[in-house]
């Protein structure tokens, strides 16, 4: 894992990476957090998570996907559902999610350039130390970089 400090956002459409990778509840709401910048910025990844079902535990795991444009540099928004729900107690995020999710990932974007922020381990309340490995373990072999936001 890869580890550097800026705006995952920017760092995309500077043409940084081939793929971004969030964490997203299955409630198709984007309504804070890195989730809500992505909403507001590339709207297709908005548009994308809209076209699956709420509410639906089945999408735990699985994600959607926007190909999006910004200063000429084309690059995939993927919606990773990493938690059923944003309200609650405790922990939301679903270890579990995060490694199928990240596992397919892997798979279909391949030789890619891949980067995300600190997924789950945000408003969805996971351990950082418990979900790094997992991710380490899902995306070995891959380009991958985690984006510490600082902006």
């Amino acid at each position: 894992m890869n580890i550097i400090q800026g705006d995952l956002l920017q760092l995309a459409a500077e043409g940084r990476f081939d793929v971004i990778v969030q964490g997203c509840n299955c409630q198709c709401r984007m309504g804070r957090g890195i989730a809500l910048s992505i909403r507001e910025r590339f709207p297709a990844a908005w548009e994308a998570d809209q076209r699956t079902v709420p509410a639906d535990r089945g999408k735990l795991g699985t994600y959607s996907q926007a190909q999006v444009e910004e200063n000429g540099h084309r690059f995939v928004v993927v919606n990773a559902y990493t938690q059923f729900h944003w309200q609650g107690e405790g922990v939301l995020a679903d270890y579990d999610a995060i490694g199928r999710a990240m596992r397919a990932v892997a798979r279909e974007f391949h030789g890619q350039r891949i980067g995300y922020p600190l997924i789950g381990a945000g408003l969805a309340k996971g351990d950082w130390k418990v979900i790094a490995p997992i991710i380490e373990e899902a995306l070995a072999g891959e380009d991958h970089t985690l984006v510490e936001f600082t902006g």
